[in-house]
């Protein structure tokens, strides 16, 4: 199987990803459930002026959801709204307001955050400036800087978005405003062009997608990637096991508990599928069992000390052969 594979290192980090995707339904054809990778490194790699892959501090936490992995601050804020939407220990049902408590109100992939990523890349842009209703977004608001961006991920309460397969693929077109789009001027006077990158990548997108692919296949990540799968493939997905890993998400995120044929009014099931949409889907369940890690990376073996070499013909120096 695919998963005996990448555990013996015949499969790559990004083909197991992207296989896992596909199994649980994801798409490149479906925004709503459009391939998610994760964030593999944290916010002060992306400050740094080189890329030091052999410095675990450098990578983000994979046992624990984007929200849960940064700033501790954020997570505090989330318990809290989390125990306070759960009344089920008074009896009065599943939470106030009749709606399932949750730790994250966004999800960590939507339409919203596949078309803020792409914006510069057709087709993406024009379904950007339709969900404007026909123009773009604020200039503040737009994807600007790998740096500014990962700082958001890693703090903010309703910024927990993933990354999409194009982080770490070898086409850096999606960085760059290659159309010329005038995106307009932030509020630091700044104007919105290209994409800002990491010290490290010396304003190369492809040096920028070359390094980020050496992070999600180096050694950190391999040792630690099983638990993400966990989180968004796996038994940590949802039920008690998601609750205890700070891992559950708005209710419209998980179409298992969507129950759109209970609706008889059309108008009503419109309305919730589109709410749906605008959440974002988790994908489908793959594993119901905690996935197994990668198998160790074995050291090459050889012998204590090389016997020196011996040529089969020796010609002194100056003869001819």
């Amino acid at each position: 199987s695919a998963m005996d594979r990448w555990q013996r290192r015949e499969m790559s980090n990004l083909d197991y990803l992207l296989h896992l995707n596909t199994l649980a339904g994801r798409s490149y054809h479906d925004l709503n459930q459009y391939p998610v990778l994760p964030w593999v490194l944290g916010p002060r790699a992306y400050e740094s002026e080189t890329l030091d892959l052999g410095n675990p501090g450098l990578f983000r936490d994979l046992g624990k959801p984007l929200g849960a992995a940064g700033d501790p601050g954020r997570l505090h804020a989330a318990v809290d709204r989390y125990q306070t939407m759960d009344l089920s220990h008074l009896g009065e049902g599943a939470s106030a307001g009749g709606i399932p408590p949750f730790h994250w109100g966004t999800h960590y992939s939507s339409t919203g955050s596949v078309l803020h990523y792409l914006l510069r890349l057709e087709p993406f842009t024009r379904h950007a400036v339709a969900l404007q209703e026909g123009r773009f977004d604020l200039p503040d608001r737009l994807f600007h800087s790998v740096q500014d961006t990962a700082r958001s991920a890693f703090s903010v309460l309703s910024d927990v978005k993933e990354l999409t397969p194009e982080f770490y693929g070898t086409c850096p077109a999606f960085l760059v405003n290659g159309n010329g789009y005038d995106l307009g001027t932030r509020q630091d006077g700044a104007a919105v062009g290209d994409v800002a990158l990491p010290p490290w990548a010396r304003g190369s997108p492809a040096a920028f997608l070359e390094g980020h692919r050496r992070a999600l296949e180096s050694e950190e990540v391999s040792r630690n990637l099983h638990g993400w799968v966990d989180l968004v493939f796996g038994h940590k997905q949802i039920g008690p096991a998601a609750e205890a890993a700070h891992n559950v998400f708005y209710y419209l995120t998980y179409p298992a508990l969507i129950s759109l044929d209970r609706i008889a009014d059309e108008s009503e099931r419109e309305a919730l599928r589109d709410q749906a949409a605008l959440f974002g889907q988790t994908p489908g369940l793959l594993f119901r069992a905690p996935h197994p890690p990668r198998r160790p990376l074995l050291p090459l073996l050889r012998p204590l000390a090389w016997p020196s070499a011996k040529p089969l013909l020796q010609v002194p120096l100056g003869s001819a052969a």
